[in-house]
């Protein structure tokens, strides 16, 4: 499946999703990617993270981050974004 993200919060939605769909628990990925909770926690509830640690916990859900050229966006989408 593709997502786009391109605010930190839709990120940390995805991860969120992604880790429930995989059935893990914030605790048993945290484990998996030598975390504690409480990041994985605020990193699903607020995008914000080292980019390293983004990395990692995408690569424990088997993910990658695929940078591309920006499809257009209203304004509108413009604004929320900054």
């Amino acid at each position: 499946m593709k997502t786009i993200a391109r605010t930190p919060l839709q990120l940390g939605n995805h991860i969120r999703e992604t880790r429930r769909r995989l059935g893990l628990t914030q605790e048993q990925l945290a484990a998996t990617v030598g975390l504690r909770q409480k990041t994985v926690s605020e990193l699903e509830s607020t995008g914000n993270a080292r980019l390293s640690t983004v990395l990692r916990v995408l690569a424990a859900l088997d993910q990658e981050l695929v940078v591309s050229s920006r499809t257009k966006s209203s304004a509108r989408e413009m604004e929320e974004i900054f």
